[in-house]
């Protein structure tokens, strides 16, 4: 699974995205310990408790942007009246992946000015409470079926991402039909991919040799949301 770049990460204060940020670096959680070697604990080990979560700070920083009366300025009136907002950590829409928290601002700079370079701003906040983080994913699948009287294994249903399927003897190809109540539907096989509409059939998917397998994958995309992935083993006897 490749990576993904974190260009178009937003942050927002209060329901407002905070403008000109050039770094976002989210939340790091920390697990305290507390000790509780003995004297008779085994093998000269310390012994320890887990403690109480750190949810860490969150800092920003980018370049000040004067106009931003409702990012960069709130959070300075906010600063100033020590008042706890929600800051909410978006990731690009691909992943559907965001935190969101209660935090306090405990610092905020604007300036320096250097002669040859932009005004920056930055900001730390300190979350209270626990974060929570949320991924969408994408409904995927409502049915799917495989051509030429393939049997799928398990039979689908809804939350299950991993088939085998078996064909008859003789089958060289077969076609898949798949439908969702929403997204992009795109098939994959032997490198070669192919976007097929909702209830429609696919083109034809030839098949490897005769005792082989051929993997395929059904990738369901909604906007804003993770893909669901659906992976098809076809077996041919």
């Amino acid at each position: 699974m490749p990576g993904t770049h974190a260009f178009g990460t937003t942050f927002s204060w209060n329901s407002a995205l905070v403008a000109g940020l050039t770094a976002i670096n989210g939340i790091e959680l920390s697990v305290d310990t507390i000790d509780v070697t003995t004297h008779q604990s085994a093998n000269y080990y310390k012994e320890i408790l887990p403690g109480l979560i750190d949810p860490g700070e969150v800092s920003i920083e980018g370049q000040f942007d004067y106009t931003d009366v409702s990012g960069q300025q709130a959070m300075l009136a906010d600063l100033n009246s020590r008042t706890a907002r929600t800051g909410v950590i978006t990731f690009p829409a691909s992943t559907g992946s965001s935190w969101t928290f209660q935090g306090y601002i405990t610092n905020l700079k604007i300036g320096d000015a250097p002669i040859d370079d932009k005004i920056p701003f930055s900001a730390t906040i300190k979350p209270t409470g626990k974060p929570v983080f949320a991924v969408a994913t994408s409904a995927g699948l409502s049915a799917l079926i495989i051509s030429n009287s393939a049997v799928l294994a398990p039979a689908f249903a809804a939350g299950t991402t991993d088939y085998v399927a078996s064909v008859l003897t003789g089958v060289s190809s077969v076609t898949i039909t798949p439908t969702a109540s929403a997204g992009t539907i795109t098939i994959t096989t032997n490198g070669a991919s192919q976007v097929v509409a909702s209830g429609e059939a696919s083109s034809a998917i030839l098949l490897g040799s005769a005792v082989s397998v051929t993997v395929v994958t059904i990738t369901v995309q909604e906007t804003n949301k993770a893909p669901r992935v659906y992976t098809i083993r076809i077996n041919r006897p």
